[in-house]
């Protein structure tokens, strides 16, 4: 039997890299394959263990390098082993209603990201650009709509929609943090009004960069522009994908698909995603 013509998938996720700027820096410690071995020897030495006593015993063999050690494997090498510590909003990542307050406007509990229905996670994709706006101001209701006049769409409940603003140019770098356009409550709010429950944007935030919202705030003393965008989710809820990258590399505005599972973290306000564009075969 012949397989058939396979779909393109498109990566649409920023990897978590310790070398990158991040505001709160990702740590990496390695446990490496030689170290590696000599851990799971001492754990079978303490899994075997009769008692308090046999087990410090057995232990302490093992330190003196007897029981199992890297010695009794191929090349002197077992398993390794990674301890990363980063926070849940590093990286690619989806944001649960959760995260913008823990409860609804009506009062009812805001749904954590084990929370959100796995339906809302995949389905048809929509690539809005909007690169061409200003770059110093969110993207408006406006630019959504002429979006989608000329890519020639009209929204659905539960598509994905993308929004490409190229806010990641600076990926890893410090700019990175502040240049890029964010995304206004009004745009948000015509989204999901459209029945849509996931949209997502290749910049580090949903909204406005932190500097630009507090000093207008400051300069005000309006709470309107202290996050507005992810504000919104406490009145109507959906859930965010930031930090997604490549969208000029879909090379539509629809016809794909769109997977963004998040990982299962217990009562998490977010989680990260490996997005991917799965675009139909050539």
């Amino acid at each position: 039997m012949t397989a058939g013509p396979r779909p393109r998938i498109v990566d649409l996720s920023v990897a978590v890299d310790p070398a990158h700027w991040e505001p709160d820096p990702v740590r990496r410690r390695v446990v490496d394959h030689r170290h590696g071995a000599d851990l799971l020897g001492q754990a079978y030495a303490h899994l075997r263990s009769r008692n308090r006593l046999d087990r410090w015993a057995k232990l302490l063999r093992h330190r003196m390098g007897g029981g199992v050690t890297h010695r009794d494997f191929p090349d002197g090498k077992g398993l390794s082993l990674m301890h990363y510590t980063l926070t849940t909003h590093t990286g690619t990542h989806m944001d649960a209603p959760y995260h913008y307050g823990d409860r609804t406007t009506a009062g009812a509990p805001a749904r954590t990201i084990c929370q959100v229905p796995l339906e809302w996670c995949l389905g048809d994709g929509v690539l809005l650009d909007v690169t061409a706006g200003p770059a110093d101001q969110p993207v408006t209701r406006a630019e959504v709509e002429a979006a989608l006049v000329a890519a020639g769409y009209q929204l659905k409940p539960f598509d994905i929609v993308l929004l490409r603003t190229a806010g990641d140019r600076e990926i890893g770098q410090p700019g990175y943090f502040q240049r890029f356009r964010g995304v206004t409550r009004e745009a948000t709010a015509f989204l999901v009004e459209q029945g849509i429950r996931v949209i997502g944007v290749d910049s580090f935030g949903f909204d406005p960069p932190f500097l630009r919202m507090l000093d207008d705030y400051g300069r005000t003393g309006d709470q309107a522009h202290l996050w507005p965008a992810h504000l919104f989710g406490r009145d109507q809820e959906y859930c965010q994908l930031e930090r997604l990258t490549n969208l000029d590399t879909i090379g539509q505005a629809h016809g794909f698909q769109v997977s963004c599972l998040p990982v299962k973290l217990t009562g998490a306000d977010a989680g990260w995603c490996r997005v991917v564009a799965i675009m139909p075969p050539a």
